[in-house]
């Protein structure tokens, strides 16, 4: 069996569970629980943990990572290490003055849009005006790009985050045609189904909008991924993944392509696998090279590979989920697991 990864490469940060939308397939289910943020001390301890891992690339997410006070500092510190650091947001209450701010503390932010037209993107975020104010936003970004360019720098990079579901996959083609030539500094847009995490999780959103196996390999399959291209403005690249990877499947890690990710929650707590509940340590009392290697010693443990081993399917994955969930989580999560309200398609 290859060698477990030594660190993690790749650290994905949840910094507050703050957030002004309530996406109905939130993962961290932000919005809806405490926001644990920390104060900004604590934050800069966990920034400094962060960077003894030496990861390739840090990203803030949450929740909403611009509700963050003094937000700047903490991600110039994890970018003097040398990580390309970037920041996930829905772009609710994107200021030029935060514009400015990311260019001076981040490599690239990406929007979140979950459909190609106000219509399907509200109801999956749970706000109207989601939508137009994304565009808002992605706008203010490719203004300051543009302003950049005529001045002969370069910087800051803004992307698109698209969560496919089965609601919004017919709007991919529409998106790309229509969405992305809006704004010409545009650097990507990302297509990646959504994975069956946090209220994602739930048997009636499973059913009913979590991408079945045939519509991943659809997502995936290169003649799709060179038609979307094909669609998108010559200067965007796009991607396209199912994210299975995510899964942390026992095969994976037998062949060594488990992904070296490591998922931090607000308050400094590690996740052992990224879309999993389970803590395994917490970066403000721990060593952080002994709570990664809690984290990789997670991935082979029996129970995990007893849930995940028969689970080839979107739908046996979920099911899998949801008892590692509940074996692993805590009370407290549990409780919150168990007061989900049910998806209404």
């Amino acid at each position: 069996m290859p060698e477990p990864p030594a660190t993690a490469a790749l650290v994905v940060w949840d910094i507050t569970y703050a957030c002004p939308l309530r996406c109905v397939h939130c993962y961290s289910e932000s919005g809806r629980r405490p926001a644990r943020q920390l104060g900004h001390a604590d934050l800069l301890r966990v920034a400094d943990a962060i960077a003894e891992l030496r990861p390739m690339a840090v990203a803030f997410a949450g929740g909403e990572p611009l509700l963050i006070p003094g937000l700047a500092e903490v991600a110039e510190r994890l970018r003097r290490t040398g990580a390309r650091i970037g920041l996930y947001t829905s772009g609710w209450r994107l200021t030029p003055a935060q514009v400015e701010m990311m260019e001076r503390a981040l490599d690239i932010v990406h929007v979140s849009v979950d459909g190609a037209t106000a219509a399907v993107n509200d109801r999956i975020r749970g706000r109207a005006g989601a939508y137009d104010r994304a565009m808002a936003a992605l706008g203010l970004l490719d203004a300051a790009a543009a302003r950049r360019h005529a001045a002969g720098r370069s910087g800051l990079e803004f992307g698109i985050d698209y969560v496919v579901t089965r609601g919004n996959l017919s709007e991919v083609e529409l998106f790309c045609r229509e969405v992305l030539p809006r704004f010409p500094r545009l650097h990507s847009v990302s297509f990646g189904a959504a994975v069956p995490s946090g209220l994602a999780s739930r048997p009636g959103f499973v059913e009913h909008e979590l991408l079945d196996d045939a519509q991943c390999d659809l997502l995936t399959d290169p003649g799709y991924l060179r038609h979307l291209r094909s669609l998108a403005p010559a200067g965007t690249q796009v991607l396209a993944v199912d994210n299975r990877i995510l899964a942390v499947h026992p095969d994976a890690v037998a062949q060594g392509r488990a992904l070296p990710l490591m998922q931090v929650e607000p308050d400094g707590g590690v996740r052992a696998m990224a879309i999993y509940e389970g803590i395994v340590g917490n970066l403000l009392t721990d060593p952080p090279e002994q709570v990664w290697r809690r984290a990789v010693q997670r991935w082979s443990d029996p129970v995990v590979v007893a849930a995940l081993e028969p689970a080839r399917t979107m739908r046996q994955w979920a099911e899998a989920l949801r008892k590692l969930d509940h074996h692993f989580g805590t009370d407290d999560d549990r409780a919150r697991i168990d007061r989900r309200p049910a998806y209404q398609p």
